[in-house]
């Protein structure tokens, strides 16, 4: 049996920890084929999503992805964002929060296998299952660097 990643549960735990202390939950994340965000707000093949309860409508946390529908400039979209793909999660009031190492992303992985599939009952269909995310809120990307004060930022160590 393969190893069960601790990303999906560390991710559950931060945004849980931030909820519970007043603070606002952003998720930082690598955008690939795999994932569907508004490709507008993507800088530098990044996007950073606020998914605080305010901001989101439906999120769903799993092992494999974190779905949830957000406004954007007036317009809801449905978000799907695969674990595999998330640089960090944190506090944005004060910037703590947990850091991964993105070296692959979720459209570099191979599928997987499929599972034998089971007949379905007479006149049932399999019907896909819809993606669903939000966000609604995207922070300025400048190529400055930061200035001391105001907003804290996250930064990642290598």
């Amino acid at each position: 049996m393969p190893d069960i990643s601790t990303k999906p549960y560390l991710l559950r735990a931060i945004y849980e920890w931030c909820t519970d202390s007043g603070y606002t939950p952003y998720l930082a994340v690598k955008v690939d084929a795999a994932t569907t965000v508004p490709m507008e707000y993507v800088k530098k093949g990044e996007i950073i999503l606020n998914i605080s309860y305010g901001a989101t409508s439906g999120l769903k946390m799993d092992n494999d992805a974190i779905t949830f529908r957000a406004r954007f400039n007036g317009v809801s979209r449905e978000l799907y964002i695969p674990v595999h793909n998330v640089l960090a999660i944190y506090a944005n009031e004060n910037g703590q929060g947990m850091a991964f190492d993105v070296t692959t992303t979720a459209a570099d992985l191979p599928p997987p296998a499929p599972e034998p599939a089971a007949s379905p009952a007479p006149g049932l269909a399999a019907v896909p299952a819809k993606t669903a995310s939000d966000m609604s809120h995207v922070p300025d990307d400048d190529d400055d660097p930061p200035k001391k004060g105001g907003r804290p930022t996250l930064t990642r160590i290598k």
